[in-house]
């Protein structure tokens, strides 16, 4: 898929040498159709890496899509300077008169706080109730997927007694839903938390259902029932050598860290990761990017936020 960035954003040229079709915004401009409008809500402290992790998986179908990125007003970022905000981020307050297809809201490292506690915390709350009225459908991960469900469905997080760290085995709750067509009956994907949703929690809130756990990491994928929101628990977006990095940041730190599980190979942190997810991940990507945002989108992208037929994916 041409992927459709501002001209000087530094992601771009690391997706080119990948030889991942990213449009420039002129050639896009004369192209006679109508991209993809997504959103994303970069919550994480590094975010190059993460927009070019995303962009990398976004980059996986025929659709054009056109991608802004968001940060918060209320939080000042330690890592990413002022000028590179400036240039390439927009805020709420640019972005909650428009309409977008699809939004994604990333993790954050605060997921040891008390939700209330953190300083965007009523901005992010004010974004997320936005995008039931401006966003056809909304895909968080980790901690923003922990927010999520708090906010729209009052579901707490606990603390985990040992950090959920390395890459772990899922199934599929249901064997037909589009999010997850193509899937193998077992899948990988990463995990770097302190906290979870519990299963129990869940299942007796209306409106939501778990649709992919594990047997170690626990819940992963929770969707709405209106099939509009997603909330995935881990990172599937992670690049091969993430954990490998967060490893190693927190031992040259000084900090008690196990060796992140199902990742080097042997387990042994001398030797290199081995990536199990990187199929799913794209695949998870771009079954979202078809089936609940081109497929569920309004031409019109004044339109949204009007009725529209839901897909019937549960197997009922």
């Amino acid at each position: 898929m041409p992927i459709k960035v501002a001209d000087a954003l530094p992601a771009k040229k690391i997706l080119k040498q990948e030889s991942i079709f990213v449009m420039d915004e002129s050639r896009a401009f004369h192209q006679d159709i109508r991209p993809l409008k997504i959103l994303i809500l970069n919550l994480m402290p590094n975010k190059q890496q993460t927009e070019v992790q995303l962009l990398r998986l976004l980059s996986n179908s025929p659709l054009q899509v056109e991608v802004s990125f968001m940060h918060t007003q209320s939080h000042i970022s330690k890592n990413t300077s002022r000028a590179y905000l400036d240039t390439f981020y927009q805020t709420f307050d640019d972005v909650k008169n428009q309409k977008y297809d699809g939004m994604i809201i990333t993790g954050a490292p605060v997921e040891t706080m008390p939700f209330e506690e953190v300083n965007y915390w009523d901005e992010l709350t004010q974004i997320m109730e936005w995008t039931k009225t401006n966003v056809t459908s909304t895909f968080y991960i980790c901690w923003g997927a922990q927010a999520g469900l708090y906010y729209h469905y009052g579901i707490n997080k606990y603390p985990l007694e040992k950090k959920m760290f390395g890459v772990f085995a899922h199934t599929k709750v249901y064997d037909h839903i589009d999010l997850l067509r193509g899937f193998d009956d077992v899948f990988y994907a990463p995990h770097s938390r302190h906290t979870e949703v519990r299963a129990e929690d869940i299942e007796k809130t209306e409106g939501i259902r778990i649709i992919a756990s594990g047997e170690e990491a626990g819940v992963y994928i929770v969707a709405s029932d209106d099939m509009r929101k997603f909330f995935v628990m881990g990172h599937s977006e992670y690049e091969k050598n993430t954990l490998a990095n967060e490893y190693f940041r927190d031992k040259d730190k000084g900090l008690e860290i196990d060796i992140p599980k199902n990742y080097f190979k042997d387990d042994d942190p001398t030797k290199p990761p081995v990536a199990l997810w990187k199929a799913h991940s794209s695949l998870l990507y771009t079954n979202w990017l078809n089936y609940y945002v081109y497929q569920l989108t309004p031409y019109d992208i004044n339109s949204i936020g009007g009725t529209h037929e839901l897909p019937k994916n549960f197997d009922e």
